[in-house]
C-alpha cells in the first residue's frame, strides 16, 4: 500500500501578506493539497469479494426453449446475426434483457445515461425485479457523473455493479492520472451483452444514443453481431474471468450507498425518459421492425458458422499479460496468413512503423489490401487522425488502397476553422472488422491501434464465413467508393483525394472538409512521440 504524507511540523512561521496578493497561493496549495490527498488513497482491498460464475442450466428458460432446436439443428457451429442498425442493436440488448430468466452478464466500455443509456439501465432493473442476476461491468474512464446511478443499481439485491480500473478520486479524476498513471491509461475495451448463457452480443457498440441511430448530432456506423450456440458459453467463461480480475472493484467499496447519495436514481429518469415524444417515437420505430419479431419467434436469419472467440487477458488491464497472451498475437495465429486479399474497417487507424511493414510485406506476396477508416472531416478522436496521416504516403507507396469515410450531415456553422475538433455533427465510423480471403471475417471491439495492441483489453469473434466475407469485400467494390473518399499517391509524393458524386470523379488535393488550421495542427500533432498511446 502506498503511504506519503504533507508534514508542516518545522515550517518557519509565513510572514503576514494581504489577502488579495495571497489568494493565489492559496488556490495554489489547495490544489496541490489535493493532488497529495489523491496520491494518499488507495485502492480497496478486494478481499471477502463475492465469487459468482455463468449460470449454465438455462436450457429452459425462455431463451433456451427458442434457440435450443436452432443449435441442436447446427451442429459445431453457432448462429451469427450482424446488428448494422443501430435500431436493431438497441432493440436486441432491450429485447435480451425483457426476455432474460436467470442471469445478464453486461460488459462495456462506455454507457451514456442518455435517452437509450437510460432505458437500457432501467432494463437492467425490471430484470433484475424479476429475480434475474444481474453483472454489470463497466469500464471507469467513462463513467463521470454515473456514480448515483451506479450505486442506486448496487443497491439492488439481484444486481452487481463493479467498475474496471477505477479511480479513486471520483470527482477530480485527472489528478489519479498524475498519481497512477501506469494502471489508469489501461482500459477495458471490451463489450458483451449476455442473456441466460443462450445469447450474446458483441462487437464495437457502446451504450448511448450515438451508437443506437437516436440522436440528430453525431451518429456512428458500427458494427454487432448476435449471437447463439457454442460461442455464447465462451463469451460467458470469458466474463467470469473479468469479472473476477485483479482489476474489477464492486462499486459498493468505492462509492456511498446509494440512500447516502440521492436515492433511488433509475426508475425516475427512465420514467422521463420514455415518456419523451422522443422517446416514444424511437421506441415504436424499434418495436415495429422485422428484427424484433424475428428475435422473439426464432426465425432470424442466423448465418451458421465455426466461430472463435479471441479476448485479451484481464491481467493486461494491470500491465500482467504477456506478448503471448495479448490481442495481436492470439489474433495473427487465429486469422493465419492471408494469402489473397484482406478488406479491413477500422474507425481508428494507427498502423505504426511496424503495422506498415507488415502490410509492405502482405503487398509483396501478391494480398491486396484495401482499408477504410475515418477521414479527418469524419473522426471523433482528431488527434488520432494524426497518428494515421503521418503513414499514408508509406502505405499508399507499398501497394494499399485507403480509404476515407466522408462525413455525412449537415455542414455545421464555422467547421472549416474550428481547428482540432473532437467532432462533428454528421457520421462517424466505430466499425472494427476486418475480412480475409473471402472465407474468414474478425468482429469485435479491436482497433487497429497501438492503444488496442498493447494498452486495452479487447473482445472479438474470428467467423469462419465465405458469406460475411463476401460482404465485406463486395461493399469495396460496391458502396465504399461512393461514400469514402479514395486516397492516391502523384508521381511527384503528393497526396491527393478522388471523391465519386453524382456520376462525376472530383479531386481534391487537400484533405476535403477541413482548413488550414485544421491541417496544421494535425501535422504539428503527427511530429510528436506520442503514437504509442493512440
Amino acid at each position: 500500500m502506498r503511504t506519503c504524507a504533507l508534514s508542516t511540523e518545522n515550517s518557519p512561521p509565513a510572514k503576514a501578506a494581504p489577502a488579495r496578493r495571497n489568494r493565489p497561493f492559496r488556490l495554489l496549495a489547495a490544489i496541490l493539497c489535493a493532488g497529495f490527498i489523491t496520491g494518499c488513497a488507495s485502492l480497496p482491498s478486494l478481499e471477502g469479494r463475492s465469487v459468482t460464475a455463468v449460470i449454465a442450466d438455462t436450457a429452459q428458460t425462455p431463451l433456451g426453449r427458442t434457440m435450443g432446436p436452432l443449435v441442436a439443428a447446427h451442429p459445431g457451429t453457432s448462429g451469427i446475426y450482424p446488428l448494422r442498425s443501430g435500431r436493431d442493436a438497441f432493440a436486441a440488448r432491450s429485447l435480451l434483457a425483457q426476455t432474460a430468466e436467470r442471469a445478464l452478464d453486461v460488459q462495456s466500455y462506455i454507457w451514456r445515461n442518455d435517452m437509450t443509456g437510460a432505458l437500457l439501465f432501467d432494463a437492467l432493473r425490471h430484470a433484475a425485479d424479476r429475480g434475474v442476476r444481474v453483472r454489470l461491468l463497466l469500464d471507469d474512464n467513462n463513467t463521470a457523473g454515473l456514480d448515483p446511478v451506479l450505486a442506486a443499481l448496487d443497491a439492488h439485491p439481484n444486481i452487481e455493479v463493479r467498475l474496471f480500473n477505477p479511480f479513486v478520486q471520483r470527482s477530480m479524476r485527472w489528478f489519479g492520472y498524475l498519481t497512477d498513471f501506469s494502471r489508469l491509461n489501461r482500459r477495458m475495451h471490451n463489450k458483451s451483452f449476455t442473456a441466460d448463457n443462450q445469447a450474446t452480443i458483441i462487437g464495437g457498440r457502446n451504450i448511448g444514443d450515438a451508437y443506437f441511430d437516436a440522436t440528430n448530432d453525431v451518429l456512428f456506423a458500427d458494427l454487432d453481431v448476435l449471437a447463439v450456440g457454442p460461442i455464447v458459453g465462451a463469451v460467458s467463461r470469458d466474463f467470469d474471468r473479468y469479472w473476477a480480475s485483479g482489476s474489477s472493484y464492486p462499486v459498493d467499496r468505492l462509492l456511498p450507498r446509494s440512500s447516502e447519495v440521492h436515492g433511488p436514481q433509475v426508475q425516475p429518469a427512465a420514467s422521463r425518459v420514455s415518456n419523451s415524444p422522443q422517446a416514444m417515437a424511437y421506441l415504436r420505430t424499434v418495436h415495429e421492425s422485422s428484427f424484433e419479431r424475428g428475435l422473439l419467434t426464432g426465425k432470424l436469419p442466423f448465418e451458421w458458422a465455426r466461430t472463435q472467440i479471441i479476448s485479451d487477458s484481464p491481467g493486461k488491464g494491470l500491465g500482467k499479460a504477456s506478448r503471448e497472451d495479448q490481442f495481436p498475437d492470439k489474433l495473427k495465429q487465429a486469422i493465419g496468413e492471408p494469402a489473397s486479399e484482406v478488406e479491413l474497417v477500422s474507425s481508428y487507424f494507427v498502423p505504426t512503423a511496424s503495422g506498415v511493414a507488415t502490410f509492405a510485406a502482405m503487398a509483396r506476396r501478391g494480398v491486396k489490401i484495401s482499408v477504410l477508416t475515418n477521414a479527418l472531416e469524419a473522426t471523433d478522436v482528431s488527434v488520432v487522425h494524426a497518428g494515421y496521416a503521418k503513414r499514408r504516403k508509406e502505405l499508399l507507396a507499398a501497394g494499399i488502397r485507403l480509404f476515407e469515410l466522408k462525413r455525412i450531415g449537415p455542414e455545421p456553422q464555422g467547421r472549416r476553422e474550428r481547428g482540432l475538433s473532437s467532432g462533428s455533427s454528421g457520421s462517424s465510423l466505430h466499425a472494427k472488422t476486418f475480412a480475409v480471403d473471402r472465407s474468414r471475417v474478425f468482429i469485435g471491439s479491436f482497433n487497429f491501434d497501438p492503444r488496442s495492441a498493447r494498452l486495452n483489453t479487447e473482445l472479438g469473434f474470428i467467423i469462419e464465413s465465405p458469406a460475411l466475407a463476401n460482404q465485406i469485400a463486395d461493399a469495396f467494390t460496391q458502396r465504399v467508393p461512393f461514400s469514402a473518399y479514395e486516397v492516391r499517391l502523384t508521381e511527384d509524393g503528393s497526396l491527393y483525394w478522388l471523391e465519386r458524386r453524382d456520376g462525376e470523379v472530383l479531386r481534391h488535393d487537400t484533405e476535403p472538409g477541413t482548413g488550414f488550421w485544421q491541417r496544421a495542427g494535425i501535422f504539428l500533432l503527427s511530429l510528436l512521440p506520442f503514437e504509442w498511446m493512440l
